[in-house]
């Protein structure tokens, strides 16, 4: 069976993933979550014409060094001065608080002095207006636009808008079944051949930083009855994926037992390293894709496929993670017929690929913020060269 290409596979992957239903929550909660239509403003922002500073409100036409001034009162903000400000007065105000009619000016009070109830201008009372206009920031009908994962200054602009409850995005529920024999939970005493599940903690913090809801279910032995009751407990989910037994050895039964629940399937390996075996399709009408048991197989097939696949579900474009590029801080050779992606340190505007590509070292990759791209027959590339990278 020929490999499929990343960019043909990534492709494949994003068409399997549907996008979400949307759902309403409220402000509070909204934060990190993706806006699912434009949201209109339903109050301007100031709502009147604000101080922008603390000082006296006063008529353009008294703003003259050493001019004398009748306090008539004061502006806080929450509050109201009653009345306008007429030729020869001014009013007394604070940050944010509202300017009274008549004023089109604010001292600030560092250029000014009293006298009990007279205010006297400084010789150099400024000339600068230090008033907000009314809608300065926005105005009632201005919208929010989407799709956006909500920042925290989206947070603030909605609340400002006063929007109490945001529209958003379902997350998608992913189910994560580990496989085989060989694993034990972290805790747990291993026997004598047995290692510690990784990669499945590794992806629920992958997909859970892209906006999914992950669950993580029961490792799933090496036998029919097991990989089914795994299937089972994966129901309702958005989206399930296994790790390991996605190759072709003799307990590999990833795809027979799919199969068997009716997997129909859209393609299987990828011409790329680390992560060739990879099985992709739909289960009961639900995206399924087989990763790799080996931890970084398993996290580089994440980065490359998965965290784009949840974007997609997410309604934030269906494609390829961003690639960068930076100058390569020591030569390599060429590659082979596989898309290789290194793992790397990007910093300061270099890149610099780890030592051993072993992709069974866990620590090469927690130790990498990169992947750098190598296209298939990639020619040598020396030190200084540009580089594709994702970061991570």
């Amino acid at each position: 069976m020929a490999l499929t290409p990343v960019s043909e596979a990534l492709e494949r992957v994003l068409n399997l993933c549907p996008a979400m239903a949307h759902e309403t929550v409220p402000l509070a909660e909204a934060a990190g979550r993706v806006l699912a239509t434009p949201v209109a403003a339903t109050r301007a922002q100031p709502p009147f014409r604000a101080s922008a500073m603390d000082g006296y409100a006063v008529r353009a036409e008294d703003l003259k060094p050493g001019m004398r001034l009748d306090l008539i009162g004061e502006s806080p903000a929450g509050g109201q001065f009653e009345g306008a400000v007429g030729p020869g007065q001014t009013v007394r105000i604070f940050t944010g608080g509202a300017v009274p009619e008549g004023a089109d000016r604010v001292v600030i009070q560092e250029n000014v002095s009293r006298e009990g109830a007279v205010v006297i201008l400084s010789d150099t009372p400024g000339d600068g207006m230090n008033i907000r206009p009314a809608g300065a920031d926005f105005k009632i009908g201005d919208t929010l636009s989407a799709p956006r994962r909500l920042s925290a200054a989206d947070i603030a602009l909605l609340a400002a808008m006063n929007i109490p409850d945001v529209p958003v995005v379902k997350k998608p529920v992913i189910a994560v079944i580990p496989t085989g024999d060989e694993l034990v939970m972290p805790g747990e005493e291993p026997g004598p051949t047995q290692i510690i599940t990784s990669n499945n903690f590794a992806i629920k913090a992958q997909l859970e930083a892209q906006g999914a809801i992950v669950r993580l279910l029961p490792i799933a032995r090496d036998n029919r009855p097991a990989l089914r009751a795994a299937f089972k407990l994966a129901e309702g989910a958005d989206m399930v994926i296994t790790l390991g037994g996605a190759s072709v050895g003799d307990y590999d039964l990833i795809a027979p037992m799919a199969e068997e629940l009716g997997l129909a399937l859209d393609f299987y390996k990828i011409a790329m390293r680390p992560g060739k075996p990879l099985i992709a399709g739909h289960i009961s009408g639900v995206p399924m894709f087989g990763l790799p048991g080996n931890p970084v197989s398993s996290m580089v097939c994440t980065h490359v496929f998965l965290r784009p696949a949840v974007d997609k579900m997410l309604g934030l474009g269906a494609t390829a993670l961003p690639e960068q590029r930076f100058a390569l801080t020591t030569p390599l050779p060429a590659n082979g017929p596989r898309e290789h992606y290194m793992r790397a340190r990007v910093e300061n505007g270099h890149c610099t690929p780890a030592n051993s590509q072993d992709s069974a070292l866990i620590t090469v990759m927690a130790r990498s913020n990169a992947l750098l791209i190598r296209p298939p027959f990639a020619a040598p590339a020396e030190t200084g060269e540009s580089v594709s990278c994702i970061l991570y």
